[in-house]
């Protein structure tokens, strides 16, 4: 077992769980203003693709990340006034968005470069690595952690500043307030629709930075529905999270762990068709088991004996 949990696959870990961490903190900011986000997995996928263009256009991964930041804003529009000015269901939403996505990328992915499928090119400029010559000498850790993109610093950053806003400032205490009680809140003179529309927006802005991450970080490519269901798996950790930022990221790194394992298993022999399912697995199990534990909490005769 310790040959196989290696630096190199810790390292890649700790890459597949970036963009699921961006995303999940994005799906936790909407859920605590009552925005129930299933978006993710298409604003991610819209980010991916503005972020090649992004960086194509200009010949830089800044370029391109900015690209990315503000395509994915502009998209979540539908979301943030979808749900709030025209009162729309968010899942019928959320659901059309990732339709809207995958068929938008598909097709400017022809009519701008002329190719289907997957793009590639010379002139897209990925992520650099980012190397601490502080730790870059320490055995194991150096190499895990002084190899990542800024992206992944940036997320776990984010861990904190959302954690730290959310639950120790006025402004937090608004937000959680417009998630819980927004008759309430307005009785408190705040601007609930606002608050929801703004904190969709900022949302979206960090599922930019997930889709930046994934067609900069690794590989500078962008291929056809590449977020391949990597939006739904945040959606699962916010849930599992129940909209704590500190949660989520557990379940972010359970998810992460269990994509690198399957590649791993895969480079040991295994087909594709059985190693691609284990993140997918891993997910299903770990919402069935924490339904089950919450169930058992709510109704006490369940785990009474016959």
């Amino acid at each position: 077992m310790l040959d196989f949990i290696t630096p190199f696959l810790v390292n890649s870990a700790v890459q597949a769980i970036t963009p699921i961490l961006l995303a999940a903190l994005a799906g936790t900011l909407c859920g605590r203003v009552g925005v129930f986000n299933m978006a993710l997995e298409g604003q991610m996928l819209v980010g991916a693709f503005a972020a090649v263009v992004g960086s194509y256009a200009t010949g830089s991964a800044l370029g391109g990340i900015a690209a990315a930041t503000l395509a994915t804003v502009a998209f979540s529009l539908i979301l943030a006034y979808g749900v709030t000015v025209f009162r729309g269901d968010a899942v019928v939403i959320c659901v059309g968005m990732n339709l809207l996505a995958s068929g938008l990328t598909a097709y400017l992915l022809r009519q701008m470069f002329g190719v289907s499928g997957t793009f590639s090119d010379p002139a897209i400029v990925g992520l650099e690595k980012i190397r601490i010559a502080a730790i870059n000498g320490w055995p194991v850790i150096g190499w895990i952690f002084s190899r990542q993109t800024a992206l992944t610093w940036v997320a776990w950053i984010l861990v904190a500043v959302v954690t730290v806003v959310m639950f120790r400032t006025p402004l937090g205490l608004r937000l959680r307030g417009v998630g819980e009680d927004a008759e309430a809140a307005e009785t408190m003179g705040v601007d609930v629709t606002r608050y929801r529309i703004v904190t969709v927006l900022v949302a979206g802005a960090i599922v930019g930075l997930a889709g930046a991450q994934l067609s900069l970080g690794t590989v500078s490519i962008f291929s056809e529905d590449m977020s391949a269901g990597r939006g739904w798996i945040a959606v699962v950790a916010v849930m599992l999270g129940r909209n704590h930022p500190l949660y989520a990221a557990l379940a972010c790194v359970l998810f992460g762990f269990a994509d690198a394992f399957s590649v791993r298993l895969q480079g040991q022999g295994l087909p594709n068709q059985v190693t691609d399912v284990v993140p997918y697995v891993v997910t299903l199990v770990a919402l069935v088991l924490t339904h089950t534990k919450r169930r058992r909490r709510q109704d006490p005769t369940i785990t009474a004996s016959p």
